[in-house]
């Protein structure tokens, strides 16, 4: 039983795994952002858009009758398609989706930003086997052969 406590400690104290955990504790915060950016700023433009139809409500009962609200078709006992709601997560998840490459492009520019520059300086050969050589090197490594600096 140690044996299996100890394993899982070195498990999830791996440094991927809680990179990981952060990840998805962020991931969940920043979803309720767009969620809400989603339902309290583009749904009501999109509706503004549209002539002020409420897209999220948006139902269609399965017995084809005309309820006021998809709950008031539920209270009936009829089953609806909630396409509206569908339609918001929808759009949630493209909004995340564009978040989420966003951020990765811009991580990515800083990554290489940050990155020196190779130097474009050619190596260093041994005139006599044309090896590749340390610019300080005195001895050739691979004909041993002494060298001019």
């Amino acid at each position: 039983m140690k044996k299996l406590l100890r394993e899982f400690r070195d498990f999830a104290m791996r440094g991927n795994v809680v990179d990981m955990a952060v990840g998805v504790i962020v991931g969940g915060a920043f979803g309720k952002i767009v969620t809400s950016l989603v339902s309290d700023i583009v749904m009501p433009v999109l509706g503004l858009l549209t002539g002020s139809i409420d897209v999220s409500g948006a139902f269609y009962a399965l017995d084809g009758g005309s309820y006021p609200s998809a709950q008031a078709a539920a209270d009936a006992g009829v089953g609806t398609i909630n396409y509206g709601a569908f339609l918001q997560n929808v759009i949630d998840f493209l909004l995340i989706a564009l978040c989420v490459f966003l951020m990765v492009k811009l991580l990515a520019r800083l990554r290489r930003a940050r990155q020196p520059e190779p130097s474009r300086e050619p190596p260093r050969l041994c005139p006599y086997c044309k090896g590749e050589i340390h610019a300080q090197a005195t001895r050739c490594p691979h004909c041993t052969s002494v060298l001019d600096n």
